[in-house]
């Protein structure tokens, strides 16, 4: 089975929140790319629309917007996703993966686009902190 932990990003609180998602909810979104936008019921936030933003496989390399499909390359990069040159002008090999999600990768960040009903702390309560 395939297990993700999905990170939605909420713009309107500068709130993330960390979804664990297995079996066929994480079937859902296998196959689709960074840039589509998904039904939150995948992810157990109904009537919400979320919009994959990117991720990271298993061993830790991110995923690129601009590389299709869902494979792992080695790719000659000035700047972007995955590195940030110290000086102008320089580039570097890195590996990358592809837009496509697949069972390799083990974290997908995502933006909420629309709202549901439900606000989302109510779906997401606040963890108690320890008295001490």
């Amino acid at each position: 089975m395939v297990d993700f932990r999905v990170i939605v990003s909420d713009s309107k609180t500068a709130q993330a929140y960390q979804v664990v998602v297995s079996g066929t909810a994480a079937n859902k979104l296998i196959g689709k790319s960074i840039g589509d936008t998904v039904g939150g019921d995948a992810v157990g936030l109904g009537g919400y629309m979320i919009k994959l933003t990117g991720g990271t496989d298993r061993d830790g390399f991110p995923m690129r917007g601009d590389l299709p499909g869902p494979g792992r390359r080695k790719i000659l990069v000035a700047g972007g996703v995955g590195y940030h040159p110290k000086a102008k002008g320089v580039r570097r090999r890195k590996t990358m993966r592809g837009r496509e999600i697949s069972s390799d990768i083990s974290q997908i960040n995502a933006v909420i686009v629309e709202y549901g009903q439900k606000p989302l702390s109510e779906i997401f309560p606040k963890k108690e902190e320890k008295a001490e």
